[in-house]
């Protein structure tokens, strides 16, 4: 039987890698549980990443794209008039107030790094794909410094299950702006 040429099987193993993390967790993750929900051969799996660290890379990286995109849609960084503390608390409640599983399987992936090297890379990519285009409205030090303040928020909020409280963020961001 000829193999089949399957272009976007690829694509459909991190998207399955996706959906069983925010169904399972990571403790759920297998090349296994991965080929099922996928619906793909095992051996495709482990064609495409030989070890679960570069499948949870993709997804990391995917997961860091969805992120970007909403920093792009929003425009909050391009233009110098915009108060950009409003800007970027509106951003975070733009963010936790999409599907809430999203968000905690990005974080969940996110703090993945801790325990998992290979993912270091791509969490720090985050961070610094949130701190250059910031750095341009203030300086490094300060850029740095609100991205830990936004991971914090974001974090604190999944944590509690609480809402997002924008004016809160929007002050405290404010405070570090000025």
């Amino acid at each position: 039987m000829p193999r089949r040429y399957d272009p976007e099987r690829r694509q459909r193993i991190i998207d399955a890698a996706i959906r069983v993390v925010g169904a399972k967790g990571l403790g759920g993750l297998s090349h296994r549980s991965v080929a099922a929900e996928a619906d793909v051969p095992l051996g495709s799996t482990t064609y495409h990443f030989a070890t679960l660290d570069e499948l949870m890379v993709a997804a990391l990286r995917q997961a860091n794209e969805g992120f970007a995109k909403v920093v792009a849609a929003r425009g909050a960084f391009q233009e110098p008039a915009r108060d950009l503390a409003d800007e970027l608390a509106g951003l975070l409640g733009e963010w936790l107030a999409g599907e809430r599983i999203g968000v905690e399987l990005e974080y969940e992936l996110y703090l993945a790094a801790l325990r998992r090297p290979a993912l270091r890379p791509v969490a720090a990519e985050w961070c610094q794909d949130l701190a250059g285009p910031l750095a341009e409205r203030t300086d490094p030090v300060t850029a740095r410094a609100l991205v830990a303040l936004m991971d914090g928020i974001c974090l604190q909020v999944l944590l509690t299950g609480g809402e997002y409280d924008a004016a809160y963020a929007r002050e405290m961001l404010g405070r570090l702006i000025s």
